[in-house]
């Protein structure tokens, strides 16, 4: 049966999404289309800062206080930025549906940002950042990312020390009054609620002037490179490709052929890396697919005398798909999605999250088409992608 979807651009300029559910669950999230994207080499990490503190208090809520009215009602709370979208959610019994909108409306219209909070929770984002330096996997995609992308785009989300100390609390404010206006925001609701009295809350509480949020320009590249390090036993390497963004059915092919090669335990990679050659326990494929930029990443960890020869094979496997793939293996990776697919939106969380980045990419009610448009994904398509001519990889070895 076919979900009840409903989508509306208020004359705030707000954009509103439900999916109504009948589960006494509801998942609930504010968004504002400002990431990364956004972000000028100067103020790398800013959005993430921002995330931050909003969390850290309003006029009425101390940081506790937010925290105690969602949890102490049996909900969960937490946000996360991305290089298109900043959101704040929580997933919370459905009686309780009017304190969710109440606590993060509060949020993101009302945060302190006071001063002595604002220099806390930047130790707290330098430890994050040493967090991610000190895990192989986490800092090879940082790497990889810089390999695929020139600056400011190809500096990490969360930004560096650097950039981070100069954000005063004036800068932060400017940003803040400038991207968190209602016409760069995005309600999205998923579970047992009223769609009218989503909306009267948005035209009720949300009046303010439109704001902006230019996007950098994206430059592509590609590198490569190794880096040793003390202390570790094993090596994590990737492999990563652009893909083109201009055609959408594009898109859904570069999704099939990322499944194909590396999706799981039946994927052609996983059976010649690991169950031919046991040269890795996993190897794993990952592909982010938006209109401003899109690329997939194949890593695994090995053994350091076996880096170059996995990454051989992954070559070579991209070749064989590019001249061997056939229809019905095809089709067996098209209902691999689909399935994969229908049991991870089944999470109300998921499907608000899902909703949430096809709107900001280009319309949320693409995302009811996802089977349709997975099926229709050509042989052509997909063995044209394979055709890779130009990659980026790193490899964080033992040394």
């Amino acid at each position: 049966m076919k979900p009840k979807f409903y989508r509306k651009v208020l004359k705030n300029g707000m954009t509103i999404l439900f999916e109504k559910r009948a589960n006494p669950v509801v998942s609930v999230a504010f968004a504002v289309r400002c990431g990364g994207i956004n972000e000028a080499s100067h103020e790398k990490g800013i959005s993430h800062f921002i995330e931050h503190l909003l969390y850290k208090g309003t006029p009425k809520r101390s940081s506790k206080k937010i925290a105690e009215e969602i949890e102490g009602k049996g909900g969960l709370l937490n946000g996360f930025t991305d290089e298109s979208i900043t959101a704040y959610w929580c997933k919370i019994p459905s009686k309780h549906f009017n304190i969710a909108l109440d606590v993060l409306s509060d949020m993101v219209k009302n945060p302190l940002f006071d001063e002595k909070e604002i220099e806390k929770e930047k130790k707290v984002i330098f430890e994050e950042i040493n967090m991610g330096q000190d895990n192989p996997l986490h800092h090879s995609f940082k790497e990889i990312h810089r390999l695929l992308y020139k600056e400011p785009f190809g500096t990490p989300l969360i930004g560096t020390e650097k950039t981070l100390n100069s954000l005063t609390r004036k800068k932060i404010l400017e940003k803040f009054q400038k991207v968190y206006t209602p016409n760069n925001m995005v309600l999205c609701v998923v579970g047992d609620a009223n769609f009218k009295k989503i909306v009267d809350f948005s035209e009720k509480i949300f009046i303010g002037n439109k704001g902006l949020a230019p996007k950098q320009k994206i430059i592509k590249r590609n590198g490569s490179k190794t880096e040793k390090r003390k202390g570790i036993d094993q090596a994590s390497l990737i492999f990563a490709y652009h893909f083109p963004t201009s055609d959408k059915k594009i898109s859904h092919a570069a999704n099939v052929l990322n499944v194909l090669m590396a999706g799981g335990m039946s994927s052609r990679l996983f059976h010649e890396v690991r169950e031919k050659r046991n040269l890795a326990y996993a190897i794993n494929g990952e592909s982010v697919i938006l209109r401003d930029f899109s690329y997939g990443l194949i890593y695994a960890g090995t053994k350091k005398e076996n880096v170059q020869l996995i990454k051989k094979l992954i070559v070579e496997e991209f070749k064989k798909v590019s001249k061997e793939l056939g229809e019905k293996e095809l089709n067996r990776t098209k209902e691999k999605i689909i399935g994969n697919y229908h049991i991870s939106m089944e999470d109300s969380q998921n499907q608000m999250v899902n909703l949430l980045m096809h709107e900001i990419d280009r319309n949320a009610k693409d995302a009811y088409e996802f089977e349709k448009n997975i099926r229709n994904v050509k042989l052509r398509d997909v063995k044209s992608l394979a055709r890779i001519k130009k990659h980026s990889f790193f490899a964080l070895v033992p040394g």
